[in-house]
């Protein structure tokens, strides 16, 4: 299967950024703590080219705690700010205040030298879909600012959102990047629902699913699903279909409805705190 998919809004929105960046002074990315290298957009890197740059870890609740903390040692070892968060419960979100204030020192003493008090610093907030930007920035603020949805495109155009008299904030919506070199970053991608479902064969992105979870947790399928989680995947997809009482016609197997479960489980953290790229 092809993985690719580029909405025009898209376009519109990287645009759009491109158009604001001259306002901002520091670009907080947000990254999805599962696969942090696939899910960070090389074109924010050439975007925000001479900003100041915050990594956030998010949804690392759903992440494997021991790969959390190399991925951060990781980030840190590129010179990178880095924390890991946890939007929907605000775990590490507090922290970021005073990471905004690290990451940005040099240019709060330089407007402090040229007698400029008080001038808050504007950060833009970037990441691919569904990464949880409009839930981080809800939680950042304490307040229900932008929409969130548990899909990607729910974002639709800029928004700012002023937190405190330091700090104001740039909703953007999250973008993919128009052609993916390695299908195994759009593979990873669908895998955390970045991508629109309805354009993905989710049989097969299950059975991929299923590849990946067997080798680096052999023991998390036959943990959640009470089966057998040897052999080929279509035939692994069979049995979570039968353990799970998903038949079609003739009381076959539905792979369909099971490959839905399967990666509506993955995505949720049913599955466990499973980490799918390593440093």
């Amino acid at each position: 299967m092809n993985y690719q998919w580029y909405p025009g809004h898209m376009t519109k929105a990287i645009r759009m950024m491109q158009e604001n960046i001259k306002l901002i002074d520091l670009v907080i990315e947000l990254v999805d703590a599962r696969i942090p290298i696939s899910s960070r957009n090389p074109d924010i890197d050439r975007l925000a080219a001479g900003k100041f740059r915050i990594v956030l870890l998010g949804k690392a609740d759903l992440a494997d705690p021991a790969c959390n903390r190399q991925w951060v040692q990781f980030f840190e070892g590129q010179q990178v700010h880095v924390l890991e968060v946890n939007c929907r419960a605000g775990n590490g979100v507090k922290a970021i205040h005073g990471l905004v204030q690290e990451t940005c020192r040099e240019k709060i003493e330089r407007d402090r030298r040229r007698g400029i008090v008080n001038r808050p610093v504007r950060a833009m907030v970037v990441g691919i879909p569904n990464v949880g930007k409009s839930t981080f920035i809800n939680s950042f603020a304490g307040k229900a600012c932008t929409k969130t949805g548990n899909k990607p495109g729910v974002t639709k155009g800029k928004q700012w959102i002023r937190l405190n008299k330091g700090l104001e904030l740039l909703d953007t919506p999250g973008i993919l990047w128009p052609r993916f070199e390695d299908q195994q970053v759009g593979m990873k991608l669908a895998f955390i629902g970045s991508m629109n479902d309805e354009v993905i064969i989710v049989d097969e992105l299950a059975c991929d699913l299923i590849r990946y979870i067997r080798e680096l947790y052999p023991q998390a399928l036959p943990l959640r699903y009470d089966i057998d989680g040897t052999g080929e995947p279509p035939a692994v997809l069979a049995r979570i279909a039968e353990r799970r009482g998903c038949y079609g016609r003739g009381q076959e197997p539905d792979l369909e409805r099971a490959a839905a479960l399967l990666l509506d489980d993955f995505r949720s953290g049913r599955l466990g705190r499973l980490t799918l790229e390593r440093p």
